[in-house]
């Protein structure tokens, strides 16, 4: 029983992964989610900076003309789909994958929109540390926050279980 989780973590992992990769789901719903994910980082760029613009999967200063483009890799969308394996893999209630899913999603996406808006600050202040926290610190620190919102959740269904 123990070694269920893991093979369908991988099974549920490799098949996400593979449907994230077909046409439909990317012009249905990876492009769109990306092009929202640099909205919602330039809405909350311009309310620090009026000269924050956004076109698609680009943020641009309009001082500058530096920007960034949000791109698959960082639109959190392959963040998610860990998360939704670990979850969905585990043996827990429907109900409460849902649960997590739905508060996972919005967890690993605030961190994403971080993510972004300093990243595109950080570009205008040196490229050098850009490189680093986008290919390095980023990176670890999205996949922390997918591990360590699983865990939680971990925590909360086993408390479900003890007082059901």
């Amino acid at each position: 029983m123990p070694i269920r989780f893991p093979i369908l973590f991988v099974v549920i992992l490799l098949a996400l992964f593979a449907l994230e990769m077909t046409a439909p789901v990317q012009t249905h719903f990876v492009r769109p989610w990306t092009d929202g994910v640099a909205a919602l980082s330039g809405m909350l760029a311009s309310s620090i900076d009026d000269g924050v613009m956004t076109s698609g999967p680009v943020i641009m200063d309009r001082a500058t003309g530096f920007g960034v483009r949000v791109e698959a890799g960082c639109n959190g969308v392959e963040a998610m789909i860990v998360l939704a394996a670990g979850m969905l893999a585990f043996s827990a209630p429907w109900r409460l994958r849902l649960a997590g899913l739905v508060a996972g999603t919005v967890a690993v996406q605030a961190l994403n929109l971080v993510r972004v808006v300093s990243l595109f600050y950080l570009g205008q202040w040196s490229f050098a540390v850009f490189e680093f926290a986008h290919l390095y610190l980023w990176q670890a620190l999205i996949m922390l926050d997918v591990l360590i919102v699983w865990l939680l959740w971990l925590r909360w269904v086993g408390r479900t279980r003890a007082a059901g």
